[in-house]
């Protein structure tokens, strides 16, 4: 139990690594602590699911575009059939602004393909403040390994 009532260990593999794949236990508390942790030393933290991230970099970083979803009949005059386009500010925008350590916690990352994960370590390897963790699923402990040991043994 010490583990988790320091989080020493949990956050120097992240600063080591960048970014960390996770196995939590299914009945939670565990990741709340070490995001609690995590604030206290000093980082910011941003809790998003991995479920329609889409291209991670212009979700993150840059303005990107998003169309409403389409509601069935509609008129076919202007922008009847596929909706216009919304600018959305980027997810990590007000975070990123100050020069603070950012930490990203993805939930349900095993809907991320292969590509979309190493997209992900990328980011973390070219921005040193984003610190990334990924929840890839359930297990009976608390337990995480670095995104590129992970994306080596698949």
């Amino acid at each position: 139990m010490p583990l988790l009532l320091t989080g020493r260990g949990f956050r120097n593999d992240l600063e080591k690594s960048g970014c960390l794949a996770i196995h939590v236990p299914l009945e939670g508390g565990a990741e709340t602590r070490l995001l609690r942790r995590l604030r206290a030393s000093g980082y910011r933290t941003q809790i998003i699911s991995a479920r329609g991230l889409g291209d991670p970099e212009v979700f993150l970083f840059q303005l990107h575009g998003v169309r409403p979803p389409h509601l069935g009949h509609q008129s076919v005059g202007r922008n009847g059939a596929v909706g216009e386009i919304q600018q959305v500010i980027p997810q990590l925008y007000e975070l990123i602004i100050e020069n603070v350590p950012v930490v990203l916690w993805l939930l349900e990352g095993q809907v991320l393909s292969r590509s979309e994960l190493l997209t992900i370590t990328d980011l973390c390897q070219r921005e040193p403040r984003l610190k990334v963790v990924v929840e890839m699923g359930g297990a009976r402990s608390l337990r995480w390994q670095s995104m590129k040991d992970l994306l080596s043994s698949y």
